[in-house]
Formats: C-alpha cells, sequence, structure tokens
C-alpha cells in the first residue's frame, strides 16, 4: 500500500517547485511514508452523504465505536471532505468553524464532532443508532450513499472517511496532529486531493464488483493526502515533528535515523551527517520533535520491531538485530521499559 502512496507520490509531484518539497523528501529518505507504513493504516469505511436544509450528523467519541467498526485498530481517525455546498462542523462542545466546497475537517484523536446547517440543527438520532450505524455501515450492510435533512435547500453533499491505525509504542505523525484540523480548499495543493475526490465519487456512486476494496484503499490514500497537505501548511512553523521535516538540519537528521536505525548512532555521527555540531542538533531537534535524538532513535526502533513482531512468522533474534540490538536480552530490556511489555507478551496480545 504505501508503496502505491509513494508511486502516486511522484506522479503528483512531477513538476512540482523543488523549494516546495520537505527536507526530508529532498534528502532521498521519505520520512512520512515510512512513519505511515509501520503504523498499519487500516480503511475502516468511506461513505458519501447527501445533506438538505435543515440537517446534523455526528458522532461519539470513536473509542465508543471502534470495537465495533475495527477492533484491531488502536485508535480511529476520521475525516471529512466537502464536495457540494457548506456547513458548520467542529467538535461537540466548541464553537463550530464555518467549511466551504472543498475544505476538510480531520478528527485525528477520536474527539465527538458533527458537521450541520445550521449550526443549530437539533440532533435527530441518539448514540445507540449512532453505533449501529458505523457498525452497518463498516460491514457493507447499507448502501454507501446516504440522505440526510429536512429536504430544504440549500443542499450540502460531503464525503466521510474512517480509518484506523497504531499508535503504540510510537506513532509521531499523529501525535504531532491537533485534535481537529480545518484544511482550506484554496491552496495549490488542493488540486492533488480533488483527483482523489473525483475517483472517490465516482466509485461511490457505483455499485460495481470490487468497489468495496477501492473505497478501504481510497480512505487510507486521502487521510495520506490530507497529511501531506497538513505538512505544506506547517512550513515555517516554529515546532512539531510535522514542522520538522521542513527544517534542513532536523529534516537531514530524522532521514538519517530512519535509512539506518540499527547504526551505532551517536551524537558527533549524526551532526556530521546533518551538516551541523552537536549542539545546534540537539537545540533544533529537541525544538521540533520534543525529545532527543537518540530518545527518538529508541522509541523509533521499538516501533519497527513491534510492527516486525506482529508479522507471522518473526524470529526475535532477526527482530533484535534488524534494530541494532547485538543480544535478545538487550532488546528484550529496552522493549519492555519502552513499551510496558516483554516482546513475547506484545506478539501474544497482537494475535488476539
Amino acid at each position: 500500500m504505501i508503496e502505491h502512496v509513494r508511486s502516486i507520490d511522484r506522479a503528483m509531484n512531477e513538476g512540482h517547485d523543488q523549494a516546495s518539497v520537505p527536507a526530508a523528501a529532498a534528502s532521498g529518505v521519505d520520512v512520512l511514508s515510512d512513519v505511515l507504513a509501520s503504523v498499519r493504516l487500516t480503511g475502516s469505511m468511506l461513505f458519501l452523504v447527501d445533506a438538505t436544509t435543515p440537517w446534523v450528523t455526528w458522532a461519539p467519541p470513536a473509542e465508543v465505536f471502534r470495537p465495533v467498526v475495527l477492533p484491531s485498530a488502536q485508535q480511529l481517525v476520521s475525516y471529512h471532505v466537502v464536495t457540494q455546498g457548506s456547513c458548520w462542523a467542529g467538535l461537540r462542545g466548541r464553537p463550530p468553524e464555518r467549511f466551504e466546497t472543498g475544505d476538510v475537517l480531520v478528527v485525528p484523536h477520536g474527539d465527538a464532532y458533527f458537521l450541520a446547517e445550521p449550526a443549530d440543527a437539533p440532533d435527530n438520532y441518539g448514540h445507540e443508532q449512532a453505533i449501529e450505524f458505523f457498525r452497518c455501515m463498516a460491514a457493507g450492510e447499507v448502501p454507501t450513499a446516504v440522505n440526510a435533512g429536512g429536504g430544504g435547500a440549500p443542499q450540502t453533499q460531503f464525503i466521510c472517511g474512517f480509518l484506523g491505525c497504531r499508535t503504540r509504542p510510537f506513532n509521531p505523525v499523529l501525535a504531532a496532529l491537533p485534535s481537529m484540523i480545518h484544511l482550506r480548499a484554496a491552496t495549490p495543493a488542493s488540486a492533488r486531493m480533488q483527483h482523489l475526490i473525483d475517483f472517490a465519487l465516482a466509485e461511490l456512486r457505483d455499485d460495481a464488483d470490487g468497489t468495496r476494496g477501492v473505497l478501504l484503499r481510497l480512505a487510507e490514500l486521502m487521510f495520506v493526502e490530507v497529511v501531506r497537505r497538513q505538512l505544506e501548511a506547517l512550513a515555517g512553523a516554529q515546532s512539531g515533528w510535522l514542522a520538522g521535516l521542513h527544517d534542513p538540519i532536523v529534516a537531514r537528521a530524522l532521514a538519517a535515523l530512519h535509512a539506518e536505525p540499527a547504526r551505532r548512532w551517536t551524537l558527533d555521527a549524526l551532526a556530521a551527517r546533518a551538516c551541523t555540531s552537536r549542539s545546534v542538533l540537539a537545540e533544533r531537534f529537541a525544538h521540533f520533535v520534543g525529545q532527543p535524538p537518540m530518545q527518538y532513535l529508541t522509541q523509533w526502533r521499538m516501533q519497527l520491531a513491534a510492527h516486525e513482531l506482529a508479522q507471522p512468522g518473526s524470529k526475535l533474534v532477526a527482530v533484535s538485530q534488524a534494530v541494532g540490538y547485538e543480544s535478545e536480552a538487550a532488546f528484550s530490556r529496552a522493549f519492555k521499559r519502552a513499551v510496558g511489555s516483554t516482546p513475547a507478551a506484545w506478539r501474544e496480545q497482537q494475535a488476539l
């Protein structure tokens, strides 16, 4: 899947100004794709809502319905793309924001949210009904295009996407995202998303063989594009892991750690690779990423190890060597410190 994303990245970036490419990508190592590959993005559902005034759609905290739609995921992420009209949207309990055609609402951490027109439209279904709807949609028991509202004008249309991912032991992409993202349509990058939206709309209106599988892959691709747009929107931001991908020093360091996670890195060696002094690297890395480079490396190694341990037939000795540990005992101690359980216990838990 990630290789497919990379091929789409290359095609969509042809002809783009190299100055707009994050420094980590310019280094030859796609750090973002590397992380996304390890956290097991899994499409859960993608559906279309045609709504007429007055209307409201809302969702409870994702942890409430995650067990019935994608129990293998550690977290559910949702996003909503307004494809026609406009509406109000936001997190429950917070002031709503106005969304126009092409805008995207992202709820990365599973908070309760809503979309409505007008903003104070009353709820017309309850908690249990919401959970049952998501269960039926994820199971393919209801059509992928649904109607909502009271039949008045104007009409609003939006795509709803849900996907699961792993948050443990380490997911720097998700950790870097705020509780809600409002991506505006009027950006140079929005043309890339439009290609995916057009593809999704065609599939959502078609009941051909394989449509469900295509929609699940599109749910993943559209989220990847959302993250890329957020990355581009953060160019010039002062802190954060995603913002660090735009900083030449931090980006080179991240690219080096991701390219050779098993190497016996020292701060001096990493600073030399990042073309700076160790003091500057330590300061800038901590400023953007929020932790020292060697601590980040340990967490990333444990994420890679956790991913490999979940694969059928993986051997503990091979996993420990792949992430830079000479002995199983040293790796097991490091894994338990970082994750809270032994590699064997982690493997058993993932098999449930």
